[in-house]
This record gives C-alpha cells, sequence and structure tokens, in this order.
C-alpha cells in the first residue's frame, strides 16, 4: 500500500500546539486511560474469580471489557506520547495499523452489545431454553464469528482507505489515524469510500437498531407480564445498562462516521471522536456494575481482599 502514496508518514495534530495544553491533554487522557484500563480489568477479574458470575450475559461482559480496554489502548498512549516528547509523527505502517485495529474494536464492540441483546432475549423470554441455547460452545461461536466478521471488515475498510493517493498534505487534524480526517487529505476522488462507508453503515445500523429493537421490544411484553414487582425491577436492572451503553456506543460512533458534512469542523470531529473512542471504555464498567448487585458484591469482594494485602 505504501507504493501507492508518496508520503511516508503522517503528521497527528491533536488538540493543540501550546505546551502548557499540551501538559493538560496528557494529564486528562492518562486518567482516562489509567480509569478504563482500571474499570475494565476490574470486571475481567469480578468475573474470572466469582463462580456465581459464570454465566453467558458476564462472559459477554469480558468480552466487551477486552475490546474497551483494546480500543482505548490503540489511540490515546499514542497522543500522551506526542504531548510528552512533541513529536507528532506517525510512520505510514503505523497508521495504517492504527486505522484497521479502530475498525475491527469499533465493528467488534456494536457486534458483540447486538449478540448481548439476543442474550438478554433469551434469558427473558425463553428462561427455560436459556441454559441449553446460550451454551459454552454457541457463545464461543458468535464471539468467534463476530471476530472474523470485523477482522473482514477491518482488512476491508483499511485497504480502501490506503490504497488512495496522499501526495498534497500529510497532516490529519485529529489525534489518531482516522478514515474520514484521512479521505480529507488524500489527493484522490474518495467518493467511492464514502458510499462504501454510507452503503455499510445504512446496513449494518438497520439491522442492528432492527434487531435490538424486536428483541427489547418482547422483553419489555414479557417483562410486563411478571406479577412480582420486585422481580420485574431485577429483569429491568439487567436490561437497563446494556440498552444504555448501546446508546452510547451507537450515538456517538455514528455522528463521527454519518454524520453531514455541514456538521463537520475541526473541533467538532475531535469532540466526536473523543467521545466514541473514550467514552465508552470509561463508563462501561461503571454503567455496568451501577445496577448489578451480583458484581457489585464480587467488585466488592475484590477490593476488600486488596484493602487487607496492603495492610
Amino acid at each position: 500500500m505504501a507504493n501507492q502514496s508518496s508520503v511516508k508518514d503522517f503528521v497527528l495534530m491533536g488538540f493543540s500546539d501550546d505546551s502548557d495544553l499540551q501538559i493538560l491533554h496528557s494529564v486528562i487522557f492518562l486518567i482516562v486511560y489509567i480509569t478504563a484500563l482500571t474499570g475494565n480489568c476490574l470486571i475481567i477479574t469480578a468475573v474470572a474469580v466469582d463462580h456465581n458470575l459464570h454465566s453467558p450475559m458476564y462472559y459477554f461482559l469480558v468480552n466487551l471489557s477486552l475490546l474497551d480496554i483494546c480500543s482505548i489502548s490503540t489511540t490515546v498512549p499514542k497522543s500522551i506520547a506526542i504531548s510528552w516528547t512533541n513529536n507528532k509523527e506517525i510512520s505510514f505502517a503505523g497508521c495504517v495499523t492504527q486505522t484497521f485495529l479502530m475498525v475491527m474494536f469499533v465493528g467488534g464492540e456494536l457486534a458483540l452489545l447486538t449478540i448481548m441483546a439476543y442474550d438478554r432475549y433469551v434469558a427473558i423470554c425463553h428462561p427455560l431454553q436459556y441454559r441449553l441455547i446460550m451454551n459454552l460452545n454457541a457463545c464461543i461461536q458468535t464471539v468467534a464469528i463476530s471476530f472474523v466478521c470485523n477482522l473482514i471488515h477491518g482488512m476491508l475498510e483499511t485497504s480502501m482507505t490506503f490504497r488512495l493517493n496522499f501526495c498534497a498534505s500529510n497532516t490529519i487534524d485529529q489525534y489518531f489515524c482516522d478514515i474520514p480526517q484521512l479521505q480529507k487529505i488524500s489527493c484522490t476522488d474518495t467518493k467511492i469510500n464514502q458510499m462504501l462507508i454510507l452503503i455499510l453503515g445504512f446496513f449494518l445500523d438497520s439491522f442492528i437498531f432492527t434487531f435490538i429493537f424486536a428483541s427489547y421490544t418482547h422483553i419489555f411484553l414479557s417483562v410486563m407480564k411478571i406479577a412480582s414487582v420486585q422481580r420485574r425491577y431485577k429483569v429491568f436492572s439487567t436490561c437497563v445498562p446494556h440498552l444504555t451503553v448501546f446508546s452510547l456506543f451507537i450515538i456517538t460512533a455514528v455522528f463521527s462516521y454519518m454524520r453531514p458534512k455541514s456538521l463537520s469542523s475541526p473541533s467538532v470531529d475531535l469532540l466526536s471522536a473523543v467521545l466514541y473512542t473514550t467514552l465508552p471504555p470509561v463508563l462501561n464498567p461503571i454503567i455496568y456494575s451501577f445496577r448489578n448487585n451480583d458484581l457489585q458484591k464480587a467488585l466488592k469482594k475484590i477490593l476488600k481482599k486488596l484493602n487487607n494485602l496492603q495492610n
């Protein structure tokens, strides 16, 4: 792909050229990164050590936490390093790798959130068949298929992007190699690339929205038939976090990739990218543990053991 372009590296403009603002940005991003790593690692550890959490729902939650760690680690450490060293260059190969990983991880999160909606549908609407339908092999296979599909999707989007010529400018108005920003600086016609994103985005988003809407329509109809208010609340408490996380992720991602050009500006592009790359990995552990008593108990046990070890 490098032969298609005269550009050997790119420049990530990031947030500011002012040294004080760069320090502030690096400190904020470092706090965000540590928070995301800590929260998601606690989720993974809690599920791993507590046998009561060894169920399909928490298996998918662990995979979501792993994807959160991978996605935020793809962009944020490089941005922090740029602020500390003031070296804004990223190699052509590094940019290709970053683009591929971001497409794969973002797509992976979206696929996993869709699978988790189906898991909640089966658990609530077909509880007697839940263990049979959502058995270990089925869970592993769905995650594996999701990974393979997003691997192919990542390769397709990345190869399409880097077949473009980059000869006029190598300056990216972003803190990571983002596909819309790469299209902006290309000296090749990008209509086909933009059409690919719109078509894939439209069909995938339409399918996901329809699937999740149908799943939760059945879920809410089933929940309303439950006589016990306490049991109804418990069922709702497992669904609300998923819907919140899905809404947060899809709104920020769709706004970043599919908003009209009239809403595009350097500051808006930067803000939307920050929202969909850093906000979900930070908030997902908080949202999932906030109304989940089983997960809260497991986390409290871990924190208590850590506190005893320190003392």
